[in-house]
Formats: structure tokens, C-alpha cells, sequence
């Protein structure tokens, strides 16, 4: 049996560049993960971002750096989302716990290979 990992379809969008795509919902990860090549498409440039980020496990061997885009979920409203944009090769879109969990409320049925997610409410 092929597990199903909960991915989320989701759309990007940065200085008029979008990009629809889908990311892991990780509760156990720390940050979001932005892939090196879904960057490029966005328009990001690696030499203008300065910020650097340390990313720990599998990805803590690559250079990780601080992007701030928009995402769209659904029809909800559209949310930053902070990302550190790694240039690690073959790593999904990644939406962890900073700051994808801060901006939604997702719950689980894993019996089921289903997932509900929300705004959080204000």
C-alpha cells in the first residue's frame, strides 16, 4: 500500500510572479522550506538574499536563506509566508511550523489520508 503523505495545493506569488504548487504539511518541521528551483521561478535571485538560515537534519549540510512570499490556500485570504529557501537538491515545499502553522489550523484524519485546514481565526 503507498502511503499518502499530506501535501497541500497552494499558490505563491511574489512581485507579480505566481506559481501554483502543492507543499508537505510537516507538523514536525521548524520552518518552511522553499525548493532552490520553485525560487528561481519566482524570481528570487540566491545573491540577494542575504539573510542566512540553519536548517537542521537531512538539509542541514546546504545553505538556507530568509524569503518572505505570499500564499494563497484555497480561497482564503492570501498570508506571508517566511521561507528558507534552500539550495538542497530534490527537497519538497515544506510548510512547517514557522510560520504555515502560526497562519492556519490544520487537523489530521489519518485513518482516513485526510486533512482539513482553516485560517486561524482572530
Amino acid at each position: 500500500m503507498v502511503d499518502r503523505m499530506p501535501y497541500l495545493p497552494l499558490m505563491l506569488s511574489l512581485d507579480g510572479q505566481r506559481l501554483n504548487t502543492e507543499g508537505l504539511l510537516d507538523t514536525g518541521a521548524s520552518v518552511n522550506v522553499l525548493p532552490y528551483e520553485l525560487g528561481l521561478q519566482l524570481g528570487l535571485i540566491w545573491e540577494n538574499e542575504t539573510i542566512s538560515v540553519l536548517l537542521a537534519g537531512n538539509l542541514a549540510r546546504f545553505e538556507a536563506r530568509a524569503v518572505v512570499v505570499n500564499a494563497q490556500v484555497s480561497l482564503f485570504s492570501e498570508v506571508d509566508l517566511a521561507f528558507a529557501w534552500t539550495q538542497a537538491p530534490n527537497v519538497p515545499l515544506i510548510l512547517g511550523q514557522a510560520n504555515f502553522f502560526f497562519e492556519f489550523d490544520v487537523c489530521f484524519f489519518r485513518a482516513r489520508s485526510e486533512f482539513e485546514v482553516r485560517p486561524k481565526r482572530v
